[in-house]
Order: C-alpha cells, then structure tokens, then sequence
C-alpha cells in the first residue's frame, strides 16, 4: 500500500470509518480500512488512487485532504524565481469579481506572464481534429482529465491505444509557452483540479509545469495575506477553448469544426464514467462500431466545479452562467476568426488550420505509460473466494449476495476480493459481524447458564465457609484465651525463677557464714585439744612431783630442801592449771556460741531450702500448666489446619 502521507489525496484526522468512500470510489484498491490508536479509519492509499475527488464529494465529515504546490509557490515567488502562470478558463467563471484584482496582486508579487489555458484548449482542439482525420482515428478517448487518463494506466490498460495522443489543454500551452514563445521561466498552473499534479508529475509531460496551485488553496492564502493589486487579464486571445471547463465542451468545439453529423460520445461523473471505461473496453475488445470520440470527463459537472474548487463555489449554478456568458463573448469574433458564428463548420476548421499552420502537431503529441502491473488487482480463484466467504460465515449462496453494501462495497464478492488484496477485513462486513454477535450472544447465554450454576455452588460454599469461620472464630478465641494463660504462666513462672535466684543467693551467703562457722570452731577445737594436752603434761608432771615427793618424804631428814621446791613447783603447776582451766572454760563458752550460731545458720537454711522447695514445687505446677496450654495450642491449630485446607478445597 502507497504511504497516505505521500499521497495526494490523504485521510485527516476527522475520519471516522463510515465507508461512505469505499463506496463512491471507482478504485476498489485504494482505500484500506485500517485501526488506528483504537478507531477505524479508512486510509487513502497512494499509488491505487486517481485523484478523481469522489470521496471529497461523499464524505459528511470532512476527513479527506489533499496536497497542491501552493505553498511552495509562494515560497519560491517570494524568493525571486521567474514564474509566469499557466490559468485555468474555470478561474475566471469561478471568481467573476475577483478575478482581475487576484491576478494583479500575483503580477504586483513578481509573476511574469499570465496566459489563460483556453488558448491550450484552442490548440489541443486543432490537435484532436487533426490526428483523428489525418489517422483515421475513431473511437478515441479524451484526454484533458488527468483521473481519466490515470484510470485508464493504471486499471484498463487495454484502452491505452484508444487514448487519443493529443497533450490536455494545459500541457498544450505549456508547450506552446516553452517551444513557440521560448519563455524559460518556471510554469504554475491554476487549478480547479487535484488530479493535474499526477498529470504534471508524469514522466510523460516532461517537467513543463512546476506548480499545481488550486482554487481552494491559492485562495485561501490571498485571502490570509490580502493579495490585490491592479485589474490584470491575461495575455493571449483565446477562442471556444474557454469552455472546455463544462460539461460537454470539447464536445461543443469538435461540433463548432465538423458539425453535428459526428457522433460524440459524451460521459462525465465519477461512477458513471468508469463504470463506462470498463464497458467501453469490452466495446473496443469486441471490435463493435465505435463513436468519433469520447468527451470524457471525470467530474460531473465539469472542471467549473472541479475537485479543487472552495466547497461554497460548488454550491448553485453561479459558475455555469457564468462560463455561459464566456462562451458567448469567445463566439462574438470576426468572420475572419476560427470561432465566428456565421461561419460553416467546414470553413472553421480552415481558419483553425490556418491560424495553427505555423505549429508542428508532433510537438503536442503525448505518450502514455502501462502502470497496470504495479496497480493489479489480484482476483481470487474460486477455492480461495469460497475461503474467503467461509471466514466471513457466508455458507450458502444467499448468504453470499446479500450485497448490503455497508461495507461501502457494491457485492459481498467485491468485498471478498477487497478482503483478498489486503485492503479491508471481514470485520467490516456488517452480516459477519451480526453473526459473530449471534455466535456471542448464545456464549453468552451459555456463560449466563453456567455462571449461574457456579454461583449457586459458590453460595453453598460460602455457607460452609461461613460455618467454618465461626468454628474457626471460636478456636481463635480458645488460642487467644491459652495464649492469654501461657503468657501469665511464663510471668509466674519469670516471677518463681527470680524468687528462687534471690534465696539461692540468700543460700550462697549462709555457706559462706557457715563454712566461716566452722573454720573458728576447727580452730577453737584445736587450741582446746593443745591446752588439754599441756594440762595432761601438767598432771602427769603433777603425778611425777607427788611420786618423787613421796620418795623423799620417805628417806626423810636431809631432804628437807628438796621439799621446798617441789612445793614450789607443785605451786606453779597448780597456778598453770589454774588458767589452762580457766582458759578452756573461756573456749568452751566461745565453742558453744559459735554451736548456737552455727544451729541458727541451720534453722535459716532449713527455711530457705524450704522456701526453694515450695517454690520449685510452684514453678513445677506453672510448667505443667503451660505444657497442658501448649498442647491445647497444638489441638487448636491442628484443627485450623484442617479447616483452612477445606477453605482452598
């Protein structure tokens, strides 16, 4: 598909995908219903269209455009290139009071010379008779619209030998302009019509025209920019070719030189005329009898109210009249003018030959190029047609024709081989898609059943989810409740094992009182067991003293003074005794205190190994109870376990 943004005739954004274009175009190819950011859109494709403007004619939204050289007209005048401008005679019938001022503001910008194409027409006239008389040419085909010859290039190439070779009024004076008035400036054509840029863009025409500046656009800019200058016309006389712009008009000039006794066969319309070239075909193809010439014409009524006029101009007849009275000024001429009145078609064409004499016809023949290969339309065969009409649920042979032609098409077979060449879907069928909602509806009708059914095995569901919610709502208030109890058990229980480290200490200090306790009373025990000891020693001295004392007392008389001293000793011995007695009393006294203390130390330690006791039978019962609130814990959440594998069931 040819790129909409290279195309003369391009989608806008008002499009909303109505096929009201699909319908009207004489082209099957070129236009693609396409999606476009989530719309349907029907996109202009370039290299399939003609440019013949029908879509413009039909679209209620106003979503088609097109592209002309204008601006780029302007542009290049601003910059000083020499342009002198080729005039189209429909300019004049369109815009009566502004035509002069208009030119003069073009004159006043730097245009060069300004030539009406009426004078072209004169020549292309002069060029039809001429060929065809001289070649014995019947049956030929008009050529001044280029969506005619373009049709014929790129969609019915087997009347290409029936284009007749003559160049259109416009290339005629272009031609005349570069080879007879040797005028190198550059050539801007004013136009009624979108399709004269193809015609100018044509490898055939040779680059004589530069510019394609249509009505619409061109006044559209002298409007913006307030373009008027002094009245100016243009520059060379012209004939009957002024009317070439109606409808019937170059049938009109061919009556003017060779009477009425030709046949012409004169066609115009966007649907009727192609509608035409297809039948013509068939016409040439079979060798049946054939008209002097065709005057065919893409636009109905003529290029007066061509592609590329403004929209309000297109209204009425104002521009009809007008070239009316065109035509009759261009037959007030002189008896010695090609164009008198009072003069016999025979003697017409004479003057006509005679003012033409000086040009060569074959610098106004024009060739014509074979565009059918790269624009073919692939037809389906029949297994691939029936494929087609399969895909769009059209199965029986009623369902093949219902030819609705929502789709914009006028058969469902069109619309099938549209689907084939890739320019358009089988959602766009209105009957596909009335099926499809069919086809959805019983869906969803089926879903409605079976959402239904689900629903109610969701509500007994959510029953016994509810029931077990409760259940479980009642387990968590137990687990709650147990969790509560092993919480103030393990308080208890801190509180127990804190009380326990607080006696055990109490137990660590009384050790060491007691150990200390006894460490004085080993002591006092040994000092005791000594003193015992020396008063032993002290006796058995005693008992020694009294022995040997009885020994003397026995021998008598001279141991007198030996009595003395043992006396004394004896003395002594007692004295020693005396406080070696004394002294143990005070040890005893000391030992039984330190017994008193160490029997106290025992009361105490017996109370606080009873107090452990009590409490470690204490701590004991907290445990069993956190164990018996621990496995309660287990049961619960075992049971919730098993209920919350019912829910995910």
């Amino acid at each position: 598909m040819g790129a909409s943004a290279e195309s003369t005739v391009y989608t806008n954004e008002n499009c909303i995908g109505c096929n009201k274009c699909i319908s009207v175009c004489p082209v099957l190819t070129a236009n693609y219903a396409v999606e476009q950011d989530g719309e349907n859109r029907i996109v202009v494709d370039g290299d399939a269209c003609i440019n013949c403007g029908a879509c413009f004619d039909a679209c209620e939204h106003d979503a088609r455009s097109f592209r002309d050289d204008t601006e780029r007209f302007f542009e290049d005048l601003k910059r000083g290139e020499k342009i002198s401008l080729l005039l189209a005679p429909a300019f004049l019938a369109n815009y009566p009071r502004e035509y002069a001022s208009v030119l003069g503001g073009l004159k006043k910008m730097g245009v060069n010379h300004i030539i009406s194409v009426s004078f072209g027409a004169d020549i292309t006239t002069w060029g039809y008779i001429k060929y065809i008389t001289e070649h014995n040419f019947t049956g030929g085909i008009s050529q001044p619209c280029p969506a005619v010859v373009s049709y014929i290039e790129k969609y019915v190439p087997e009347l290409l030998p029936k284009l007749i070779p003559i160049h259109s009024p416009l290339m005629c004076g272009a031609i005349y302009v570069k080879k007879y008035m040797k005028l190198p400036d550059k050539l801007a054509f004013i136009s009624p019509c979108i399709a004269k840029k193809h015609e100018i863009e044509d490898r055939n025409t040779y680059g004589y025209v530069s510019y394609n500046v249509t009505f619409d656009h061109l006044m559209e800019y002298v409007r913006k920019n307030n373009i008027r200058g002094e009245d100016v016309s243009d520059e060379i006389e012209y004939g009957l070719g002024s009317i070439y712009p109606m409808p019937g008009g170059l049938k009109e000039n061919v009556y003017w030189f060779c009477g009425e006794e030709v046949f012409i066969r004169q066609i115009e319309g966007e649907k009727h005329m192609y509608e035409f070239l297809e039948d013509y075909k068939e016409r040439v193809l079979k060798g049946r009898e054939l008209p002097f010439m065709v005057d065919a014409l893409n636009c109905a009524n003529g290029c007066v109210y061509g592609t590329a006029i403004e929209p309000a101009k297109a209204q009425g007849d104002d521009n009809l009249y007008a070239l009316q009275e065109i035509k009759e000024r261009s037959k007030r001429k002189g008896r010695n003018h090609p164009f008198a009145k009072g003069l016999s078609p025979k003697q017409r064409l004479k003057k006509l030959n005679s003012q033409f004499a000086k040009l060569d016809i074959n610098d106004f023949i024009r060739q014509y190029s074979d565009h059918s290969k790269e624009n073919k339309i692939k037809q389906p065969d029949g297994a691939e047609l029936d494929a087609i009409f399969r895909s769009m649920e059209k199965r029986t042979e009623q369902e093949k024709k219902v030819n609705c032609s929502a789709c914009g098409y006028e058969t469902c077979e069109k619309m099938a081989i549209a689907i084939h060449n890739g320019c358009n879907t089988k959602s766009n069928c209105i009957h596909y898609m009335k099926n499809m909602i069919e086809i959805e509806k019983e869906t969803a009708e089926t879903l409605s059943a079976e959402m239904q059914e689900k629903n109610e095995i969701i509500e007994q569901r959510n029953r016994q989810i509810s029931s077990l919610v409760e259940s479980v709502a009642r387990d968590f208030e137990l687990l709650d409740k147990s969790i509560h109890e092993m919480a103030a058990g393990n308080t208890s229980n801190a509180e127990e094992s804190t009380g326990i480290n607080v006696l055990m200490m109490d137990v660590m200090e009384f050790s060491g009182e007691l150990k200390e306790a006894l460490g004085g009373i080993e002591v006092l025990t040994k000092s005791l067991q000594q003193n015992n000891e020396e008063i032993t020693n002290v006796a058995d001295e005693t008992n020694l003293l009294s022995l040997n004392a009885s020994i003397e007392a026995a021998r008598a008389g001279s141991a007198g003074r030996g009595f003395a001293i043992i006396a004394e000793n004896i003395k002594k011995l007692a004295d020693f005794s005396k406080e070696m007695a004394e002294e143990s009393e005070g040890n005893q006294e000391k030992i039984g205190s330190a017994v008193e203390m160490l029997l106290r130390k025992a009361e105490q330690l017996i109370e606080i190994i009873d107090s452990v006791n009590r409490r470690v039978t204490s701590l004991a019962a907290a445990t069993e109870e956190i164990a018996a609130a621990t496995a309660e814990v287990g049961e619960v959440s075992e049971r919730l376990k098993e209920r919350m594998g019912e829910l995910v069931q």
